[in-house]
């Protein structure tokens, strides 16, 4: 068995419902803005990704209630994000003991309070791997599961090969989650790679609700409504 069937076989094994390598050579510039020189360095990246519980997404049209926003942040945010964690350092203690760099990205994880992003974006990574296309709401929007995954990113110097390319987007005319957000954090602008995020995107506004305005500080919306999520055609 090769290299990244043996990690790849690992991740599922230990609970990835998403699996994919991105060639980190067109997204350099970026990657190198965001993170620095060292992040920009390795040429690849590995995402792994694990869909959260539509039991508990298609609850979010009742956060105000408690018992739905706690279930949702618990179990749809802090648990994923440990498991991924876990499963990201389990993986590149492996890569390594193989005698390449690993390092794993925590997924949740702020480096910079003023930009509000990681370290490194891991929607970058899982759109390089081929996994889905940057939405109108600026998360990874995948075909089977819409924006219901979260997300981790381990980069390394294996030599893996790329599982696919920059997915276009294709959410046509759907503007559900511009419509739904409560701040209009949203523009409806289309992802495009040399656009700035905030074309798209008010962090900020996002931010200042969920800690001061959303109920239990839970939101989710934009997760919840999209078509994708709820297997809806998109016309």
């Amino acid at each position: 068995m090769d290299l990244n069937q043996k990690i790849k076989e690992l991740a599922q094994n230990k609970g990835a419902d998403f699996y994919g390598v991105a060639d980190l050579y067109y997204g350099r510039n970026f990657i190198k803005e965001q993170g620095g020189e060292e992040i920009a360095s390795y040429p690849i990246a590995i995402s792994l990704g694990i869909r959260i519980m539509d039991s508990i997404v298609d609850q979010l049209s009742d956060r105000e209630e408690r018992s739905v926003a706690v279930n949702y942040r618990h179990h749809g945010y802090e648990i994923i994000n440990q498991r991924l964690d876990l499963l990201s350092s389990q993986i590149s203690s492996y890569i390594q003991s193989k005698s390449y760099s690993a390092l794993p990205i925590p997924a949740s994880e702020r480096y910079d309070d003023e930009r509000i992003c990681a370290v490194i974006s891991h929607k970058l990574a899982a759109n390089l791997a081929g996994h889905g296309w940057i939405g109108k709401s600026c998360m990874l929007i995948t075909p089977e599961s819409g924006p219901r995954v979260r997300w981790t990113t381990i980069l390394t110097n294996a030599p893996l090969p790329a599982t696919g390319t920059s997915v276009p987007q294709n959410c046509g005319e759907c503007s559900e989650c511009v419509d739904i957000c409560p701040v209009s954090a949203f523009t409806g602008v289309t992802f495009k790679e040399d656009e700035p995020r905030e074309v798209r995107y008010d962090a900020r506004k996002c931010e200042k609700y969920l800690l001061k305005e959303a109920e239990w500080g839970v939101c989710g919306l934009c997760v919840y409504i999209c078509p994708y999520g709820r297997n809806k055609k998109i016309k």
